[in-house]
């Protein structure tokens, strides 16, 4: 028996919150950073839009996934890049999923110490003031993706 990777689905209110918070950022309106993913879906092939917390570590960009293995997560992995946009301005971009040695769980620690507040809870107990062995327990479970702004 295979054991599901980790991912939390969202409630009812948090699913009208994304909506909310994405269709803000499709308008113009980031909130403290935020910007609405476009990943092209791995099974219908239609754009999928989520808002995400893009986060810059040591100069360069990264999208954590703190709910786990989600859809848009899925999806990356297959179409290997996306857009974010905040209204007018949209980045289409290449991304890599970094492997749990390289460095990622120095990126989910500064993720955690800038967006701690708002996705803490997704993370089981890991803060940002976990010990470098918690911290890379749960690297399995948020994957994390380098991104690439294309030219």
């Amino acid at each position: 028996m295979s054991q599901q990777p980790y991912y939390l689905k969202s409630s009812t209110f948090n699913t009208r919150m994304n909506n909310v918070i994405g269709r803000l950022a499709r308008h113009g309106v980031s909130l403290l950073g935020t910007a609405e993913l476009s990943v092209r879906g791995r099974k219908s092939g239609q754009l999928q839009r989520v808002p995400v917390n893009p986060h810059t570590h040591e100069d360069v960009q990264y999208l954590v996934s703190a709910r786990g293995h989600s859809q848009w997560v899925r999806n990356m992995r297959v179409a290997g890049g996306g857009e974010l946009r905040v209204g007018r301005k949209v980045r289409a971009f290449d991304a890599a999923e970094i492997p749990d040695e390289e460095r990622k769980a120095r990126v989910i620690r500064a993720y955690l110490e800038r967006w701690g507040w708002e996705v803490d809870q997704y993370f089981r107990g890991v803060t940002a003031k976990s010990s470098d062995t918690e911290l890379l327990a749960a690297c399995a479970d948020h994957p994390v993706f380098r991104i690439t702004v294309r030219a």
